[in-house]
């Protein structure tokens, strides 16, 4: 049994809070943490139709058979739930009453902030970070990192990861998408899905993601809104200043698994991967969510951006922590070569604000200072993140 990282936050958060709630994507490991975290809790399934009828047609005597409190899991089942919930914590004023699980941010968002505004933590449990499974990332190259991505199941189960991936995305499409919009054409969205895969790491364009599709920008920007809902995608915003500089101001767009994104993009082989086009995208990809879930296992919002002007000086990263900017640069190259640090020497002499901790994040094995640089090899970004952050 693999102890993730977020747990003791959880703990934390619950001893403060009536009611913790934790959201994430499908399979990322909600029901294993709950469960583990909190084993003296009646645990209770929303998936289960006959429990979902009877939470659904009377909310009271169901909440009513959990008088010291529950789990419930997939609470988004029930969105008229948490408002019920609200005079039960206010009278019995325990923390750590209840404990909900979600699979949907946007829809449990809304019900909560309406019902349960003051009375909850809210926290965002992802697939596996590369720091929970050291034994595996260690053996494990690049190319088969990506491919394979870190939903706990194809790592605990010794799963196919071509084959878990397939079925998460069919299932995903059937049932996800079908709950949160009412998307005719399945066919489509999922083109359109497969189309988001091959943007890792690029400026968004809705224009011109609608005439690839053959949709208009406006289901385009109700598709993304979907996607990001169930936690398959998120935008990395852009990181500007008055630098007297034009500087591109609409988001990159990634996945938070590159497996998933890998799957979509159909690179099944690590020589694939190695020699396809997408393999710098897709490291930097993998890179970018491991800051994501190291923030959010702290119980933290991810504040960071990326850096572009219009003649091409780009950093990948550029995380922001206590006023001070922390630019990295990320390279799936195993060879460090110094045309790496061109991106954040540039931006080092426009900034306006402090600098600290500038790295170069590689694919290859050594570490060292480099002018004032730091050279880190990726599977030991796990340590930089904790000096910056902890």
């Amino acid at each position: 049994m693999i102890i993730r990282k977020i747990m003791h936050t959880l703990k934390s958060r619950a001893e403060k809070n009536p009611i913790v709630r934790i959201t994430g994507p499908r399979q990322s490991g909600k029901t294993t943490l709950v469960k583990l975290a909190f084993p003296d809790k009646t645990y209770v399934n929303l998936e289960n139709l006959e429990i979902r009828r009877l939470a659904e047609e009377d909310p009271i005597r169901f909440l009513e058979q959990y008088p010291d409190g529950a789990i419930l899991d997939e609470i988004q089942r029930v969105p008229d739930l948490p408002s019920y919930l609200q005079t039960i914590v206010d009278e019995d004023k325990r923390n750590g009453l209840f404990i909900l699980t979600g699979s949907q941010n946007f829809s449990l968002i809304a019900s909560i902030t309406q019902s349960l505004a003051g009375r909850t933590s809210i926290l965002e449990l992802l697939p596996f970070s590369m720091s929970e499974i050291p034994d595996i990332v260690d053996e494990t190259s690049i190319d088969d990192m990506i491919i394979h991505g870190f939903y706990p199941r194809i790592h605990d189960q010794g799963l196919d990861s071509r084959i878990a991936l397939r079925d998460y995305v069919k299932t995903y499409i059937e049932r996800d998408v079908r709950m949160l919009e009412n998307i005719r054409n399945l066919n489509l969205f999922e083109k359109f899905v497969r189309l988001c895969a091959g943007r890792v790491g690029q400026v968004l364009n809705c224009s011109n993601l609608a005439n690839e599709v053959g949709v208009s920008s406006t289901t385009i920007d109700e598709w993304l809104s979907v996607l990001r809902a169930s936690y398959i995608i998120f935008f990395l915003q852009p990181h500007f200043r008055n630098y007297n500089k034009r500087i591109i101001k609409s988001p990159k767009l990634y996945f938070y698994d590159v497996g998933l994104a890998s799957y979509l993009l159909e690179i099944e082989t690590s020589s694939q991967m190695a020699r396809d086009r997408m393999r710098g995208a897709l490291f930097e990809n993998l890179i970018i969510a491991e800051v994501i879930k190291h923030r959010f296992n702290h119980g933290v919002d991810f504040r960071s951006g990326y850096f572009r002007d219009n003649t091409g000086n780009e950093v990948d990263l550029i995380l922001r922590h206590d006023g001070v900017m922390i630019p990295w640069e990320i390279k799936s190259a195993s060879t460090f070569s110094t045309d790496f640090l061109k991106g954040v020497t540039y931006f080092q002499k426009i900034s306006t604000d402090p600098i600290h901790h500038a790295a170069i994040i590689y694919g290859g094995t050594i570490s060292q200072c480099i002018h004032d640089y730091q050279l880190i090899p990726f599977k030991k970004m796990a340590d930089h993140l904790s000096d910056i952050y902890e």
